[in-house]
């Protein structure tokens, strides 16, 4: 097991709590999920930190004391350019011990899913045809499958991951699901000035089987942008799609009984300030407040693609190829005039191959994948694919409260805080199952393990910021994401976690966790804003979301790689409907925006 002896003295583990001792095996578990290199890179970390046990004592640190293995990391906590290196490793560690420490509540029993037709890639044969092939089966891919059966064509979806029931859901831990619903077992990243955090769902029904629910309509002002400034005429209509989107999933306002107390305090701390705050409008009617929407709905109430769209597309005689892998877009080069789209080539799990042949190939992969197929099929020249990368960078702050809160019962998103919307800032009371918010407790040892101990006591909330488009996807085999945090948007994160301080205080909070090492804990708006005074982005823990606009869709071919349309330029025959094509940064959670905006391109392109 992954060094017992660092997990022991990271919880300050005495022998006395049964679930302490399973937290290593759990460890294990997790890391084998995790990409090669993040798994050495934890191993030898802890390694690391045995080590330096071993300088200081002459033993490893499973063989010490409580006692002196609490003395070896006081130790090394005096050292502050270790600290952040520390709370890195803490992350998988907290993971493991919260799932083996705090069992989610019960769930109703789940509802059946809607069925699908869902056929293994290992049981598709070597060639086949149909009229046209969708690449992944997340928000995009799915409204593009569903609009083209409806209207009588022969689709076929292929998707990366597999299909994953409520069922599935109901019967296994959060972090069980966690690492199969994610790419990389959620360790994607963007590397940068501060690095990011970048989670993206893998599975049949995308990052919508692992997004929180909540369902924004595109501003506004955003959709003049994109008309205006890009020349992305389909936004001029995007409002009769984004009404029929709501409609398809039955969004809805959150009741007040299901928001859990996290979301109330929120309520109650904006109304103080008087701010705007309200309950956010989910596409999760009848949810039981179980707090997992990030790894699964286990009651079936969120209404993730798998559930509320590609039915349909099956219904109408779509079918969905699960563990499927698509290398490359096959393309006819013999006909005079543009090349054309001519199926796809697709790899099993085993790394054998087929094909599927059709003259329409609509590339729903995502953000971070469309770039790397298109270079793969030598239909990735256009010197912007891959750049104009929004990210939504984010950051969290928890409150502490003299009662308990058990933010992980009740909604997972549940309240909205538009105050600062203006200014690019869009705060949410966001809590988590146990262990998996991007928010890190402070501490190492004895310390950590009180704040474990606390844990139900703090209230969560996170903010994401409407960034300038800072990254770029780069790699053909495998996507590598860069992203530069613009010094804007860095200020605007400073912002965000002084009104978040200011909305806890405001709602009764005795103090604030600020998640910056070094300076832990604020106890008034006026200790906190010092603190923040002092510090870069580099130092705070951040996290990103929704990645958008690497494949961008305008009136400029020199500046947009896909036309107004949503035509790939250079090709006929290849549609992108996924957030890839998306021209900046949606400022809002943006699953309404992305599928709205692929059904415009489909019904663009029928007509």
């Amino acid at each position: 097991m992954t060094a017992e002896g660092f997990v022991s003295a990271l919880i300050a583990d005495t022998g006395n709590d049964p679930w302490a001792a399973r937290v290593p095996h759990r460890l294990d578990t997790l890391l084998a999920a995790l990409p090669r290199p993040v798994r050495a890179a934890v191993r030898t970390g802890a390694a690391a930190v045995d080590a330096y046990g071993v300088l200081r004592t002459g033993r490893r640190l499973a063989s010490l004391s409580p006692e002196d293995r609490e003395a070896v990391l006081t130790s090394l906590a005096g050292r502050p350019r270790l600290v952040p290196l520390l709370d890195l490793l803490k992350v998988p560690v907290l993971l493991a011990a919260a799932t083996e420490r705090t069992a989610p509540a019960p769930s109703p029993v789940p509802r059946l899913d809607p069925p699908l037709t869902c056929v293994p890639a290992g049981e598709t044969p070597a060639r086949s045809t149909a009229d046209a092939v969708v690449i992944g089966s997340g928000a995009g891919g799915a409204i593009a499958a569903r609009v083209l059966a409806r209207a009588g064509a022969d689709v076929v979806v292929l998707e990366e991951g597999e299909h994953h029931s409520t069922a599935s859901f109901h019967r296994r831990t959060p972090l069980e699901r966690f690492t199969d619903l994610y790419r990389d077992g959620g360790a994607t990243a963007a590397l940068g000035n501060p690095p990011l955090l970048l989670p993206v769902g893998r599975a049949v029904g995308g990052t919508t089987v692992v997004n929180s629910g909540t369902c924004y309509r595109t501003p506004p002002h955003v959709l003049a942008r994109w008309s205006s400034r890009f020349g992305f005429g389909l936004a001029d209509g995007l409002d009769a799609h984004l009404d029929a989107t709501e409609s398809l999933l039955r969004v809805r306002t959150q009741p007040l009984d299901v928001l859990g107390t996290n979301g109330l305090l929120a309520l109650a701390g904006a109304e103080r300030l008087g701010w705007r705050a309200g309950p956010l409008r989910r596409n999760a009617p009848g949810c039981a407040g179980s707090c997992q929407c990030v790894v699964g709905c286990p009651t079936g109430a969120k209404q993730s693609v798998q559930v509320s769209v590609l039915p349909d597309a099956c219904a109408a005689g779509a079918r969905i190829v699960t563990g499927a892998r698509v290398r490359r877009i096959l393309v006819d080069h013999d006909r005079p005039g543009v090349p054309r789209a001519a199926g796809v080539h697709v790899l099993r799990a085993d790394g054998s191959a087929f094909e599927i042949l059709a003259p329409l190939v609509v590339t729903a992969a995502g953000a971070l994948e469309t770039p790397p197929l298109l270079r793969r099929s030598g239909l990735g020249a256009h010197p912007r694919l891959g750049g104009n990368l929004s990210v939504h960078p984010a950051t969290s702050l928890a409150g502490r409260f003299s009662e308990p809160v058990t933010s992980w019962r009740g909604v997972l998103q549940s309240v909205g805080v538009e105050e600062l919307h203006e200014r690019g800032v869009l705060i949410e009371a966001t809590a988590s199952p146990p262990g998996m918010s991007s928010f890190i407790l402070p501490g190492l040892g004895r310390s950590l393990r009180r704040e474990l101990d606390g844990a139900d006591h703090l209230a969560v909330l996170g903010a994401m910021i409407a960034d300038r488009p800072s990254g770029r996807v780069s790699g053909r085999n495998r996507a590598l994401v860069r992203y530069a945090l613009d010094p804007a948007d860095g200020r605007r994160l400073h912002i965000a976690l002084g009104a978040m301080g200011r909305l806890l205080f405001a709602a009764g909070a005795q103090e604030v966790l600020t998640g910056v090492s070094g300076a832990p804990y604020a106890r008034t708006p006026d200790e906190l804003d010092a603190i923040l005074a002092g510090i870069t982005p580099r130092q705070l823990h951040l996290s990103a979301f929704h990645p958008t606009g690497t494949a961008a869709a305008g009136a400029d071919p020199d500046r947009a790689p896909v036309d107004p349309h949503g035509r790939l330029r250079g090709v006929t025959g290849v549609l992108i409907t996924d957030a890839s094509v998306l021209p900046s940064c949606p400022e809002v959670n943006p699953q309404l925006s992305i599928m709205a905006t692929a059904s415009a391109i489909i019904e663009a392109n029928l007509s």
